[in-house]
């Protein structure tokens, strides 16, 4: 599938998706725990590639405060239309959203990059997340959330729940997305330690989600 079919895809289904992103249960703590990974301080500019409806824009603007800058980045026009709605709605000034392609950021010395369940649709990972680290300043964090397969014990069953789930969400004709999408964050993770020092590398909610974040070295 194209990228401008995957495009097509979100901004179909922009609603249904701002309004799974909110219901989930946990996904606001994991979000939080995302950003948590990137060690903002108050003043910091903080981008997020793949924003989607804008559902980390609250806790990285919390993170770098009112004088500080949050960026969100989307190719939809249907999901930054829902992410506009809840820049207004709050009215944060500080918060603003372009509409450009999260695989090529048009983004330079940042001090952060966020990228949220997003890797596993990039059909080359590890030459994206290069780039996001060409886009923090030396020192700077980039951080990726991603829900994956799990290899626990207790998650075995679960799989083919979670098989059923990315099948029916997947905006792509792959036969097995499941197991592209772990190739796909394996990749990213292994481009992030190839060209930044990790400072964090764990799973959450039984091992299904990754959270991964590295500091770009001098």
């Amino acid at each position: 599938m194209s990228t401008s079919d995957v495009r097509s895809f979100y901004d179909r289904w922009a609603r249904a998706y701002d309004w799974f992103a909110r219901v989930l249960p946990g996904l606001g703590r994991l979000r939080r725990a995302a950003v948590d990974a990137l060690a903002l301080d108050a003043g910091d500019t903080a981008v997020d590639l793949g924003c989607g409806t804008g559902a980390n824009l609250r806790y990285l603007r919390e993170a770098v405060g009112p004088e500080g800058t949050v960026v969100g980045v989307d190719a939809s026009r249907g999901m930054l239309g829902v992410a506009r709605q809840r820049v207004r709605r709050e009215g944060w000034r500080n918060v603003h959203l372009v509409r450009a392609d999260a695989a090529r950021p048009p983004v330079r010395d940042a001090d952060a990059v966020l990228g949220t369940f997003v890797v596993g649709l990039f059909e080359d990972p590890g030459a994206v997340v290069e780039r996001w680290v060409d886009a923090v300043a030396l020192g700077g964090r980039v951080a990726v959330l991603e829900a994956g397969r799990s290899s626990r014990p207790v998650a075995r069953r679960l799989n083919r729940a979670f098989d059923a789930f990315v099948a029916a969400g997947n905006p792509t004709s792959d036969d097995a997305p499941s197991l592209t999408l772990d190739a796909r964050i394996e990749a990213a993770r292994d481009a992030l330690a190839a060209r930044a020092d990790l400072v964090v590398d764990d799973r959450h909610a039984a091992g299904f989600v990754r959270r991964f974040a590295g500091a770009r070295r001098p």
